[in-house]
């Protein structure tokens, strides 16, 4: 983790440790909004049941999409961490020289 003491000090990166918490976040988000719109989309069945099939099946692939997107847009923040890490092992080892 991180202490408190990393917020005020520019040394040390605190996303990479706190991008888990906020994946799970999305993750219970787009979970609520998933549910959220499979009922809707039953309630919208008794009004019209292919209208509201369709309406199901979107939110289905949209919890699945949204979980798949989210997974890469964390570790897309996450390799940008580890580039600046490796950038500057690279330059470490070249000021050595």
């Amino acid at each position: 983790m991180f202490d408190f003491q990393d917020l005020f000090q520019w040394d040390r990166f605190i996303t990479p440790t706190i991008i888990k918490t906020f994946y799970w976040l999305v993750i219970a988000l787009i979970g609520l909004f998933g549910i959220a719109g499979i009922f809707s989309a039953l309630a919208a069945m008794a009004i019209s049941p292919f209208g509201g099939f369709i309406q199901l099946l979107s939110s289905i692939a949209g919890v699945f999409v949204g979980i798949i997107f989210s997974r890469i847009a964390a570790e897309f923040i996450l390799i940008v961490f580890r580039i600046n890490e490796h950038l500057g092992a690279i330059r470490d080892q070249g000021a050595g020289h």
